[in-house]
């Protein structure tokens, strides 16, 4: 696993729309997104997300599923 990011680092994703894409949904208030799980695994079984300070752990199953433990 390589040195975690700073917390200003964002995160780049294609501007089209496809699988990988950012996908936004109209809603009340603020905009939501989605994030496909392969762009934050980038080809890893698990990536480490820093959150307000502390270290989860995100990470995919055998069965395709997701686990997401602090």
């Amino acid at each position: 696993m390589s040195p975690a990011q700073p917390a200003s680092a964002t995160l780049s994703l294609p501007s089209r729309r496809n699988d990988h894409a950012v996908a936004t949904t109209p809603a009340a208030g603020p905009t939501q997104s989605a994030v496909d799980s392969h762009e934050l695994l980038r080809g890893q079984k698990a990536v480490d997300i820093v959150h307000n300070g502390s270290t989860y752990r995100l990470q995919a199953t055998r069965l395709g599923k997701l686990i997401l433990t602090k």
